[in-house]
């Protein structure tokens, strides 16, 4: 499907650009966050009357993207959680804990700005990109630990609080893949492939029944 792009998108081209995207990444994900336009002759006339009012409104947003990125440059957040002695997590820090701990900090940011691979499994140091406007990111760092006591320890020498044997049984245990990317990530595939996105991203369902699928097939 050919649209008309209405901001600039990673990977995908600049604001007015025409591309060929698939059908469900526009319709689930470019079309309804008015992100895209379909390529219709309409549409281009529509686009071109707008664009000089569409380029005022994102270089006006992009200042004040730049001013937020100003203040979190290089902003700590700290996520206490629960673990085991090698540092894994009983659980997970996603995407959305992310955002409110930087929205606890003093700045507004949502879950769809924190560009998360995976969600964050061990405690230690991980630096976090955090989208503020299609043209303007910054750098955090998420300081995922135990207790508070061990998340200063931590930030002042920049390594996980785990003992040396802890660690290296941490490294000689196979690597679990984990199937469930963050939350922004997860939902983008999702659009791309025509799939829902919400209800199963927050239900967990989606990989759950994905298992049980192979687990028939095999």
């Amino acid at each position: 499907m050919e649209i008309i792009l209405l901001e600039r998108i990673e990977n995908l081209g600049q604001m007015g650009d025409v591309v060929s995207v698939k059908p469900g990444f526009a319709r689930n994900y470019l079309l309804p966050r008015g992100k895209a336009l379909r390529a219709t002759e309409e549409n281009r006339r529509t686009f071109e009357q707008q664009r000089t009012q569409l380029e005022a409104d994102n270089l006006e947003g992009r200042k004040e993207a730049e001013a937020v990125a100003k203040k979190i440059e290089g902003l700590s957040i700290v996520l206490v959680r629960q673990a085991g002695e090698a540092g894994q997590l009983y659980g997970s820090a996603n995407a959305r804990d992310i955002a409110d701990a930087v929205c606890e900090a003093g700045c507004i940011v949502t879950r769809q700005q924190v560009r998360l691979q995976r969600p964050i499994k061990l405690i230690g140091i991980h630096p976090v990109r955090i989208d503020l406007h299609p043209e303007v990111s910054v750098d955090i760092i998420t300081n995922v630990a135990r207790t508070q006591e061990e998340a200063e320890i931590q930030a002042r020498t920049g390594k996980a609080l785990i003992h040396a044997d802890e660690e290296e049984s941490t490294r000689a245990a196979p690597a679990k893949t984990d199937v469930k990317e963050s939350e922004e990530t997860e939902e983008t595939k999702k659009a791309e492939d025509g799939a829902p996105t919400e209800t199963e991203e927050e239900s967990g369902t989606g990989d759950e029944e994905a298992g049980e699928k192979e687990k028939k097939t095999e």
